[in-house]
């Protein structure tokens, strides 16, 4: 059966969709969704597991049984065609399933794969379409893509301000800038994240857990890590300067960092040019005297335009929730 260009990048969302859930809760190993579908029925559909086994594909194959026999694989990622100690390389595995097509978002940046997955199922007689949806794809697995070029993860830089800019009062507090809605959504971004980053400021100011507490919430709590060179509460690591975190997430193999601020932690990752999403709750009141970004110095006023992208703003409660992403 011929399927529409639409009909697959409607299925490849839905694909996309079980691999966000997976955010965070994958180790090193990115995380992506599997459909199966066949007789324009979805009859398997899986995500990578926590802690990065079963992969995608496996978990859509043992839902869909032997229905697997026939069916299109929608898959975010190409099937790896490399066997590792804790499991059975993907090719193969839809391969021996009897799929009749496998469409893809994009290829695997593991040099272990790299097109040699694509390379085996059109071998083994199964349709192979490729990029199909493949800006969301790369967008969403940009931390392993990242890092397995020898970069840095993807940084999320979530900060909740006031109307007027102001991060903190003058002595440091921030608790609560936002109202209940904003800060449960705080607890989302923690769920979705392999490492949360604070500085020692507000580690001091508020003593905040940065755990998330989200009810009925089963993602691991992921690593929490304070920039400071001081004592830090139990739960936290140290580390003295972002050279060391860049050391860390490599050791770690950290794919997605969420920061929660303070303002001069904010400033040296923007001036380091980290930050690769912005998340800004801004609630309707007005501090005035309080803490910014004031230790953010530009160029040049020229130099500000045109570097961050609004991906959405929408109301949460009282506050607003804005997000961008950088254009470069």
């Amino acid at each position: 059966m011929r399927v529409s260009a639409d009909a697959d990048g409607r299925l490849m969302a839905a694909a996309l969709a079980l691999a966000r859930r997976g955010r965070g809760r994958t180790g090193a190993n990115p995380n992506v969704g599997c459909l199966l579908v066949k007789d324009g029925l979805i009859v398997g559909r899986g995500r990578t597991q926590d802690g990065g086994r079963p992969h995608a594909e496996a978990t859509a194959l043992a839902d869909a049984g032997d229905r697997a026999r026939g069916a299109t694989a929608y898959v975010t990622l190409e099937p790896c065609a490399h066997e590792s100690p804790r499991g059975p390389a993907c090719a193969e595995t839809l391969i021996a399933a009897g799929i009749a097509r496998c469409v893809i978002a994009m290829t695997d940046p593991d040099p272990r794969t790299a097109g040699r997955g694509i390379a085996a199922l059109k071998a083994a007689g199964i349709a192979v379409t490729d990029g199909v949806r493949e800006a969301e794809a790369r967008l969403e697995l940009t931390g392993f893509t990242r890092r397995l070029s020898g970069g840095r993860p993807e940084l999320t830089l979530k900060l909740a301000l006031s109307l007027d800019g102001r991060l903190a009062m003058l002595d440091g507090t921030s608790q609560w800038i936002t109202g209940e809605p904003a800060r449960h959504f705080a607890h989302a971004l923690r769920a979705e994240a392999d490492l949360i980053l604070v500085g020692g400021g507000t580690l001091r100011a508020d003593r905040p857990q940065l755990t998330n507490r989200l009810p009925g919430s089963t993602a691991p709590q992921p690593l929490r890590i304070a920039l400071t060179s001081g004592p830090v509460p139990q739960g936290f690591t140290a580390l003295p300067s972002l050279d060391a975190l860049d050391g860390l997430c490599r050791d770690m193999q950290v794919n997605r960092i969420l920061c929660e601020g303070g303002g001069a932690l904010a400033s040296a990752l923007l001036a380091a040019d980290w930050v690769d999403r912005l998340v800004l709750l801004r609630a309707p009141i007005l501090i005035g005297r309080g803490i910014g970004l004031e230790a953010l110095r530009p160029p040049s006023l020229a130099d500000t335009h045109g570097r961050w992208q609004l991906e959405g703003r929408r109301a949460l409660g009282a506050d607003v929730l804005e997000q961008y992403r950088r254009t470069d």
